[in-house]
């Protein structure tokens, strides 16, 4: 194994390390890391992916085993999120003939999102109080109003995963405290991951179609994330959170400030 292999696999370990530790979803971390490696954005997003669809469908397995699934809210999710990735690809393929347009749109939403999942992690705490403290306020668990805003939510994810292989993980959980505050924790971050895999998996398989994919080093990364997530999620709770969040927030600010402007 080369050099440059090897980085791979240590940025993989890193990566499935803190997300073991903080439960924040790997694209916010690793699209970057391989934008610093020298892979195009294209590339970059495609396989970050196919590589958040296969670790996260572990999770998923997890989480059910526990039973914290709700399974009617990834199906409404899923009902606006799998569309929108679609069309997003679609999109994306009509500029592929150019492929430095391609990579220009992406830098350039991944560096909005970035910055958009700094602040979900920044203010996360004062948006659950915000949820817990409103609930009840102007919608019900069955409404129909309620269905339609989760398609949405899902819709507007779908766009940004398919863009820039973030979204799902600290966006989408945000999302779904502030629409569902009445579910336990556990259920709605399961619920999430749920919904993330035929998410990123969908959007991955459309980037690959479109050759935005590099087989071998999704193998690399994997090679490294797997132990990664395991250590780190032996060790979550030894860092207090408090901590371990503003850092990462703080370092997403300035990377997507970088790639936005």
């Amino acid at each position: 194994m080369d050099l440059g292999n090897l980085g791979f696999v240590v940025a993989g370990l890193v990566v499935g390390f803190i997300v073991g530790m903080t439960g924040i979803g790997g694209g916010s971390l690793m699209t970057p890391i391989l934008l610093w490696f020298g892979i195009s954005p294209a590339t970059a997003v495609g396989t970050d992916l196919l590589y958040a669809a296969i670790t996260k469908s572990g999770g998923v397995l997890v989480h059910q085993k526990h039973k914290n699934i709700d399974w009617t809210i990834t199906g409404w999710l899923t009902a606006g999120s799998v569309p929108a990735v679609a069309l997003t690809l679609l999109f994306l393929k009509y500029f592929n003939s150019d492929a430095q347009a391609t990579n220009a749109i992406i830098k350039q939403a991944l560096g909005v999102v970035l910055l958009l999942t700094a602040l979900a992690i920044f203010f996360k705490g004062r948006l659950l109080a915000f949820a817990h403290k409103h609930a009840g306020d102007h919608y019900h668990l069955s409404s129909r109003n309620l269905n339609l805003l989760t398609v949405a939510t899902g819709a507007l994810l779908g766009v940004m995963v398919a863009l820039t292989s973030i979204g799902a993980g600290a966006l989408g959980t945000v999302a779904l405290f502030l629409l569902y505050p009445f579910l336990a924790t556990k259920r709605l971050v399961g619920t999430e991951i749920a919904h993330a895999v035929p998410l990123t998996l969908v959007a991955g398989l459309g980037h690959a179609s479109m050759g935005n994919m590099d087989w071998h080093l999704l193998g690399f990364l994997l090679m490294g994330s797997l132990p990664g997530i395991y250590i780190g999620s032996h060790l979550a709770g030894k860092v207090p959170d408090g901590l371990l969040r503003p850092c990462l927030a703080t370092m997403l600010v300035f990377i997507g400030y970088k790639l936005a402007f």
